[in-house]
């Protein structure tokens, strides 16, 4: 494993009318079939590299435009200001750590529509979620949100 390589990943818990949005994973799925989670996946560099650099030299907000990519493709819908919640590491099983960024926005538009990697979808209140099969730790941070809210 090469100590100075990680993949960089965020999701967002979408909120709105004081529900969340879950969506359920396909059973075809490698990681976590069938689990339900919250929009979200990988920082490609498509997602800055074609742009212009914000600075001579950088690009800003790739995170944010990566996260706001994946929302859309996922969830079909629009979010507010993403707000930063936590973070959280591990070591995937082909021994590649992932460092993931955890956000929260408010739900701005659009109609839930879900891509090919999710099956089902629900908005639910923070103790409804409770009653559904998520992904590890996830429960903890929609709590999070639930308090801040």
């Amino acid at each position: 494993m090469d100590k100075e390589l990680h993949r960089i990943a965020s999701t967002c818990i979408i909120y709105k009318d004081g529900k969340f949005l879950l969506l359920q994973r396909s059973f075809e799925k490698k990681a976590f079939p069938g689990k339900w989670t919250v929009p979200g996946g990988g920082l490609s560099i498509d997602d800055y590299i074609n742009t212009p650099k914000t600075t001579s030299e950088h690009w800003y907000y790739a995170v944010e435009t990566s996260l706001r990519r994946e929302i859309k493709e996922e969830a079909g819908i629009e979010v507010g200001e993403l707000k930063y919640l936590c973070d959280m590491t591990f070591i995937r099983s082909d021994n590649i750590p992932v460092v993931i960024l955890s956000f929260h926005a408010s739900y701005k538009s659009g109609e839930v529509t879900l891509d090919k990697d999710s099956i089902n979808y629900i908005w639910a209140t923070y103790e409804e979620v409770k009653n559904y099969d998520l992904i590890e730790g996830l429960l903890n941070e929609i709590k999070m949100v639930d308090e801040h809210l």
